[in-house]
Order: structure tokens, then C-alpha cells, then sequence
């Protein structure tokens, strides 16, 4: 709970900063790359949760990395994290942003699990019904699932909806132990 607040705390000061000097999209995007990072390099993870590499050289490091890769707000955004030795909170604080920036535009993430690729016309369909549902813009992310045995899964927080084949048979089921039957 504790790293929870740290980077809460943390994301709500760049996006703060962000806001004032007109640069929220910038920033934004160079989080972006820096997530995908994160995810593409395993060593550059490690890095940062180094308690063996010093302060000074993560410093470096990352000036050495970003600084002209990136808008001056992002860069000394990092630098501040690895001089607090927080570097190790970076894909927390980099959540806790997005989840910021997604209540701020009004946009709902919505997670979709399938058992096979979906067509950009099913995709769309989908977006719109969850449109309808939250009366908010929304954000799919879509991934697959061998488990879903046909239809989607999906999640808005801690509320799921499961169209799922696998599902519908369940409810089938229940009505003809019941006695409802289908008529």
C-alpha cells in the first residue's frame, strides 16, 4: 500500500507539472516509450531495482539515455526519481499516470480477453457497447486468452462481463435446472 501512495504521489506531481507548462501530451508520449521499454527490456528493469548500482550511476545512466530523447520535464522527472532513489517505482509511478490522465480526458480502460484475434469491425462494435454502457470515451485493450472458449471477457475495473460462450451455457444451464426452460 505504502509504494501505492509513494506513486500516486509522484505521478500527481508530473502531471501537475505537466499541466502547467503545457506539455501533458509530450510527457505523455515519452512515458509511453519509457512503459515500452520497461516491458521490451528485462536488463533495463533490473537496472533500476539494482540496490548494487549506485545512485550517481543510475543518474547517469538515464541523463545518458533520455536527456535528448526526451521533452526536459520527462528527463528531470527521472533524474529526480533515481536522486530520491525511487527508480525502482518507475512502472508504478508510470500507471498511477496513466490512470491520471485517463480520469482527467474522462476515457474508461476497458480489458478484453478472447480466444482468437478480433476484426477490426468486432472491435469497433465492442467500443461502441461499452461507449453506450459507461457514457464515457473508452480505452480497449485487447488480449488473447485460450481459456475463453468463445466470445469475450471483459473488465471496467472490478466489474466483468462475461459474453462468453462458456457463459452462456452456464446460464443455460441454471434455467433448465431450475425448471425456466427456454421458450
Amino acid at each position: 500500500m505504502r509504494t501505492y501512495r509513494v506513486a500516486r504521489r509522484y505521478a500527481e506531481a508530473l502531471m501537475t507539472a505537466a499541466e502547467e507548462q503545457k506539455v501533458l501530451n509530450e510527457v505523455a508520449a515519452d512515458l509511453e516509450s519509457l512503459e515500452r521499454l520497461l516491458k521490451e527490456s528485462r536488463e533495463f528493469g533490473l537496472f533500476l531495482r539494482s540496490p548494487v548500482i549506485t545512485t550517481e550511476k543510475k543518474r547517469a545512466v538515464l541523463r545518458e539515455l533520455f536527456q535528448k530523447r526526451m521533452s526536459p520535464l520527462t528527463a528531470n522527472f527521472l533524474d529526480l526519481m533515481a536522486e530520491k532513489g525511487r527508480e525502482a517505482l518507475l512502472q508504478d509511478v508510470l500507471q498511477q499516470f496513466f490512470v491520471l490522465r485517463d480520469e482527467q480526458l474522462g476515457i474508461v480502460p476497458v480489458e478484453i480477453r478472447t480466444a482468437v484475434e478480433m476484426s477490426e469491425d468486432q472491435r469497433e462494435k465492442i467500443r461502441r457497447k461499452f461507449e453506450q454502457i459507461t457514457r464515457k470515451n473508452v480505452r480497449l485493450a485487447f488480449s488473447l486468452d485460450k481459456q475463453v472458449k468463445g466470445g469475450f471477457v471483459a473488465r471496467i475495473g472490478d466489474t466483468m462481463f462475461d459474453a462468453s460462450v462458456r457463459h452462456q451455457l452456464e446460464v443455460l444451464r441454471k434455467k433448465f435446472s431450475q425448471g425456466n426452460g427456454v421458450n
